[in-house]
């Protein structure tokens, strides 16, 4: 969308297409994604049809800020809301204890939720207006995400109601991944944000999942 009239029309329109249970494609800081309301009944299960994703891979959340993020997480650490503070928004994802009061859908989560901030404008205006969407790579399960609305739109056709377009995206680097679900944080993928950036923050040296090792 080349301007701020053509990207509201655009937001407002997503917003509309969420609140039905609806998928839209959306930018991010990392690639374009696909998104859904995991608080209207059938709209994560409209985005797993429409990735043929099965429910045993949950949906991360993308939220507009921390009050929101603090609101969806259960125990949080205060380290690990230090490190979200200092990363968000920007490409680190955090995985968290879900609250237990929350009745939403994001898939076989077993309890927990994948969240972060994004670093793009289109995404966080729409999260302004929406509050927290189940948002995933917007590719079929397995194949590359797309850079740009065209290569979304030739992935998924009708099957989303709303592309917003914001031009290429970045996509150089995927985020990194925080497991902050126990008291000893782990990162189980390396990223965009360093683990020397994190370890500066939190002091932990030990940082690595073992499978990362």
């Amino acid at each position: 969308m080349s301007t701020d009239a053509e990207r509201h029309r655009g937001i407002v329109a997503a917003k509309s297409a969420l609140s039905r249970g609806e998928c839209v494609v959306i930018p991010t800081d990392t690639v374009y994604g696909i998104a859904a309301n995991p608080f209207v009944p059938k709209g994560i299960d409209k985005l797993f049809a429409a990735k043929k994703r099965e429910r045993d891979m949950p949906v991360p959340v993308l939220v507009p800020n921390l009050d929101s993020a603090f609101a969806l997480t259960y125990q949080l650490s205060d380290i690990a809301k230090t490190v979200m503070a200092k990363f968000w928004p920007g490409a680190l994802t955090v995985i968290a204890k879900a609250h237990p009061t929350l009745k939403w859908d994001l898939g076989d989560t077993d309890d927990t939720v994948a969240i972060r901030i994004p670093l793009q404008r289109t995404a966080l205006e729409l999260l302004n207006e929406t509050g927290p969407l189940g948002v995933t790579s917007a590719n079929l399960s397995g194949e590359p995400a797309a850079l740009d609305v065209a290569s979304a739109q030739g992935i998924f056709g009708s099957s989303v109601s709303v592309y917003l377009d914001a031009g290429p995206t970045a996509g150089d680097m995927a985020s990194t991944i925080l497991d902050a679900t126990k008291p000893q944080l782990k990162v189980i993928r390396v990223g965009a944000v360093a683990i020397s950036e994190i370890v500066e923050i939190t002091g932990a040296t030990e940082l690595l999942d073992d499978k990362n090792e």
